[in-house]
């Protein structure tokens, strides 16, 4: 059943990239490598359930916090602001 839930999250890490080759706008590309970054954080999630590993969740929390700057990052530089604004 978890090996379900890998094959169904590779699918949508698929989905996600061809969104991002083939977005329009810088935005439209901005949301599919951020979903893609949640997927990852999923994928590292179900990994740690099926080894029994918690390492894996600790990769997971740190990937989240470093998508989330990334985010903010972008949204800045998007929006003309300084970081400090």
């Amino acid at each position: 059943m978890l090996t379900t839930y890998l094959y169904i999250l590779i699918a949508c890490c698929f989905l996600c990239l061809i969104r991002a080759w083939l977005g329009k706008t810088v935005p439209d590309r901005m949301v599919a490598i951020d979903i893609l970054g949640t997927l990852a954080v999923g994928f590292s999630a179900l990994w740690a359930v099926i080894t029994g590993r918690g390492f894996y969740l600790d990769i997971a929390l740190a990937w989240i916090f470093l998508s989330f700057l990334g985010t903010l990052s972008l949204a800045k530089y998007l929006s003309h602001k300084y970081l400090d604004e």
